[in-house]
Parts: structure tokens; C-alpha cells; sequence
């Protein structure tokens, strides 16, 4: 999780940039994450049904190496686009198929590594378990606009970071073999496992015991049956509302981020992807600071997370239009990430939390697949409102993130009290 957040915000501070550089259209970068994720929302719920028939290691595994694969080639093509190989409209073209390889096959990793911490914690400790895992995002934010400028090598360019996370990703498969038990349905162990006990110990989130031999025996218990969960379901539709407008609310205005601070604060090229990559790593900062330490301190449960996060980051889009300097705009884009930051894991364990265990990998699979339309046609909205006017996107998110406050608020189904977060 950690590896292809790093690469993939690596890949976005970057890459307007390089669209400046090859002189692609602002449109056109957000049409080819928009492309990727149309893939990755039809995908994620067929790889939610393949983790429950082949196990979760397994298509963690398939994630992770389609991810290095799709980061693979678009270095190759974005490396002959720059030294004048191949033309824009080709560079545009290549490196929207090789992305459309991420939306496809990276779809995999995030519902199956959702459902295996899900799998194995009980429902007082999972929204602390899978704050944990969306924590593993805001590190990876952090690293990888962070190391980004280290890859940008004389031979290779503003490709290098694509080429240093492909080989990572290729590393992390390895490691995922090596590393998590194998609950392969098909393989005789995990069914010993299954039928006679959890084959490893799993420790808590807290370090604390917590049945998880048998909670994760019991999930083995289940996989070769794939379990089908609808979005109308109405058990987790206010859940997939929300976390639909959240998302698609910070996707619009992330992905005018870069365009913003070039537009506003100029410099090189390489100046630019710096800050770009500081704004990116402050708000990834935020997002952090919120996942390992507030929620905990705070002990909310996943209702409240998504009612302040939605204040708090409403506070901070708001700050971004009124932002004098570059200095400000990074508070108020910290600030903006970390509402998002609560938002996140409360939505996802509020959703996970309303179903039964065996539907965990389905629900696993919906959360993904609304994560990823998210980023259909909000990116492109966002660019839109921003040539329209740069202030506008952050203008009309504020007001959103308003009315989502007082949807969370009002919803019965919101408001209902789940159980906090443990330790």
C-alpha cells in the first residue's frame, strides 16, 4: 500500500511538469488519470471476488506487479517523449495505455489488503486496524514526492522516479511472498488451516491479544465462496454516498494543485516539481500526523470522523483560494489533508463495520471501487473549473465539503453509534 502511494504521488508531482515540458494539454493529464481510474472502478470489485476464491497474498501480489509494470512502461514512454522520440499526441496516447495497466491490474492489491486486516481483527480494534493501513498512504505521500528529485538523473530525467518505484514494486511482490502467510484456498495448509485452526499468529494493531488465530481462521474459513455486496445496498449506500462526494471533492482539487502553484509561484521546471512535491509532502504531513496520532488520541468513532473531517477540510479548501503565498497555500493545503485524513478511515471502517465478516472482502471491493471513481471525472472537472478561474475549484469544494458536513450529520444511518476505536 505504502509502495504504490509513494510512486503514484512521486508520478503526480511530477507529471505536470512533464505535460508542460512535452507541451500535453492540462485537459489531457487529467484525462489520462481519469482513464485509469474508470478501469480500476470496474476492476475492483471482480479482484474483491477473485481474493475471496484465491486468497488475499495472492492478488496483493498481482496489485503490486501491475503497478510497477503500468510505472515501467509509462517511464520508457515518458523518457522518448522528452528527448524528442516520439511526438505529443503519441507520448499522450502510450502513456494513457500504460497507465490504463495500473487501473486494470493495481485495482487488486487495495481490496485484498483491506479484507485481510479486516479479516483478522475484531470490530472493536478495525477502525484503529484500518487507520493503520490508510496511514500506510499518508507515508507513502510523504516519501514519495520526497525522494522523487533524488531520481531525477541526468540520463533519464523527469522519468527517473517512474523507473525507481517500478523496481521497488518488483521488490515488494517478492517481499509480499515472503513475508504474509500463504492463504492460497487451494493450497492443503491453508485448507488444514481453515478446518483446524489459524496456521500463524496475527498480532494487534495495540500489540495486545485479540483472538486473531481464530478470527483469521474463520476468515479462511470463508474464502472459495465469493460474496456479491451492492452500492444499494442499504446497509452501506449513505457510506458509499459519502465517501464518493469526499473523494471526488479532493481528487478536483489535488489534481489542480500542481497547476496552481506553477501558475502562481513559477520558476523552472525543476523548481516547480519541487514544490509541488513540498505542498504534496506537507498535506501527506497532515494526513499522517491525524491517522497515527489524533484519531487515537481523540477516540472517535467512525461517524464522527467523517463529520469533522469534513469541517476541517472544508477550513483548509477554503484557506487554499484565499492563499497570499506559497507559505500559506501549504497550511491550508495541510490543513485540507488533514480532514481528508480523518474522512478516510471513517468511511472505510464505517463500511466495513456495517456488514457481516464474510462480506468483508465485498465491502473491501466496493470501498475500492468508489475510491477509484472518484478520480473518473472529478480530475477533469477540477481543470476545467481551474482554467475557468484558478480559485473556483477550491471556491465550490468549500461549499460542498459544507453541505457533506450536514448530510454526515443528518443521515440516520451516519449517526449510528459504531464502536469506537480501540487502545
Amino acid at each position: 500500500m505504502l509502495v504504490t502511494a509513494a510512486g503514484n504521488t512521486a508520478l503526480q508531482s511530477v507529471l505536470p511538469v512533464i505535460g508542460r515540458e512535452i507541451a500535453i494539454p492540462d485537459m489531457a493529464i487529467a484525462v489520462i488519470f481519469s482513464l485509469s481510474a474508470l478501469l480500476w472502478t470496474f476492476s475492483a470489485p471482480y479482484w474483491a471476488r477473485e481474493s475471496d476464491r484465491r486468497g488475499r497474498r495472492r492478488l496483493m501480489q498481482v496489485g503490486v506487479l501491475g503497478f510497477g509494470v503500468s510505472m515501467l512502461l509509462c517511464a520508457f514512454v515518458i523518457l522518448a517523449g522528452l528527448k524528442g522520440l516520439i511526438a505529443p499526441l503519441v507520448t499522450f496516447a502510450l502513456f494513457t495505455v500504460a497507465r490504463a495497466l495500473f487501473g486494470i491490474f493495481g485495482a487488486a492489491a487495495n481490496p485484498a489488503a483491506q479484507a485481510f486486516v479486516a479479516g483478522r481483527t475484531s470490530e472493536a480494534e478495525r477502525t484503529t486496524a484500518l487507520a493503520t493501513l490508510a496511514s500506510a498512504f499518508g507515508l507513502g505521500t510523504i516519501l514519495g514526492p520526497a525522494v522523487a528529485p533524488f531520481f531525477i538523473l541526468p540520463m533519464v530525467g523527469l522519468a527517473g522516479p517512474m523507473f525507481a518505484f517500478a523496481a521497488i514494486a518488483f521488490i515488494v511482490v517478492l517481499l509480499i511472498a515472503r513475508g504474509l502467510p500463504d492463504d492460497d484456498p487451494t493450497h492443503a495448509a491453508t485448507r488444514a488451516g481453515a478446518s483446524g485452526g489459524a496456521a500463524a499468529a496475527m498480532p494487534s494493531v495495540g500489540g495486545s491479544s485479540s483472538g486473531a488465530n481464530l478470527i483469521a481462521a474463520e476468515d479462511m474459513a470463508t474464502y472459495g465462496r465469493s460474496t456479491r455486496l451492492s452500492l444499494q445496498d442499504s446497509r452501506i449506500r449513505p457510506f458509499m454516498i459519502f465517501g464518493f462526494a469526499a473523494g471526488s471533492l479532493q481528487a478536483a482539487t489535488g489534481q489542480a494543485l500542481g497547476f496552481f502553484i506553477i501558475d502562481r509561484m513559477g520558476g523552472s521546471a525543476i523548481d516547480a516539481a519541487q514544490m509541488i512535491g513540498i505542498a504534496l509532502m506537507a498535506g501527506a504531513g497532515a494526513t499522517l500526523l491525524v491517522q497515527w496520532g489524533v484519531i487515537r488520541m481523540l477516540d472517535l468513532s467512525p461517524s464522527q470522523l467523517m463529520r469533522w473531517g469534513t469541517i476541517v477540510a472544508a477550513i483548509g479548501t477554503m484557506g487554499i483560494a484565499f492563499a497570499p503565498d506559497f507559505h500559506a497555500l501549504v497550511i491550508a493545503f495541510s490543513l485540507s489533508c488533514a480532514g481528508y485524513g480523518f474522512i478516510r478511515p471513517g468511511f472505510t471502517a464505517g463500511s466495513s463495520l456495517a456488514v457481516t465478516r464474510p462480506e468483508q472482502g465485498a465491502v473491501a471491493g466496493a470501498v475500492t471501487a468508489i475510491n477509484g471513481a472518484c478520480f473518473v471525472l472529478a480530475p477533469a472537472i477540477g481543470i476545467g473549473l481551474y482554467e475557468l478561474r484558478p480559485e473556483l475549484p477550491y471556491w465550490l469544494a468549500t461549499i460542498l465539503l459544507a453541505w457533506l458536513a450536514l448530510f454526515a450529520w443528518s443521515n440516520p444511518i451516519l449517526k449510528v453509534s459504531i464502536p469506537r476505536i480501540s487502545g
